[in-house]
């Protein structure tokens, strides 16, 4: 809400922009989600390709990828995680500063994919809390950034 304050000395109007803290922090959450780089198969392939000029996530506030997971706030699991790349995975999320969100990016991150098998982990959400699950194998670009949409959206709507 934008009231306007009067000066008693001039005429001149001056804009006084009021909200709350929590909207602020809220805002800012939503606007500048920083992935940490954690592509495991084909589907890294098209997470890539949202940085790129073609997609360009810069829009969106979640264009820089982060290689150190202290500094990134957001996990897009893109691809099939092993048994033995779930250690490591769960490493990864441990050391993300709280709030923290996971993106499941594909059919293999999401249900194991067409993989049902020993070897792979039939859906990360088994390893990690996931936020939203962004379907295909692989998905385009596109649904990625609807997933990213999404998850701001969900920032929006939780308390601070």
């Amino acid at each position: 809400m934008i009231e306007m304050a009067h000066s008693h000395e001039s005429e001149t109007e001056l804009p006084v922009l009021t909200t709350t803290v929590e909207k602020m922090v809220q805002w800012a959450r939503r606007s500048a989600i920083w992935p940490v780089q954690f592509g495991l198969a084909c589907c890294a392939i098209e997470m890539m390709a949202i940085a790129a000029s073609r997609y360009d996530i810069a829009r969106f506030g979640a264009e820089v990828f982060r290689g150190s997971p202290r500094q990134a706030d957001l996990m897009i699991v893109a691809g099939r995680l092993s048994r033995k790349m779930a250690p490591a995975l769960r490493r990864i999320y441990d050391q993300m500063p709280e709030p923290k969100w996971v993106i499941s990016m594909g059919a293999c991150a999401s249900v194991g994919g067409v993989f049902d098998n020993y070897a792979i982990v039939q859906g990360v959400d088994q390893v990690v809390p996931v936020d939203v699950f962004v379907p295909g194998c692989p998905p385009r670009p596109e649904s990625l950034i609807y997933g990213i949409v999404q998850l701001q959206q969900k920032i929006d709507r939780s308390r601070a």
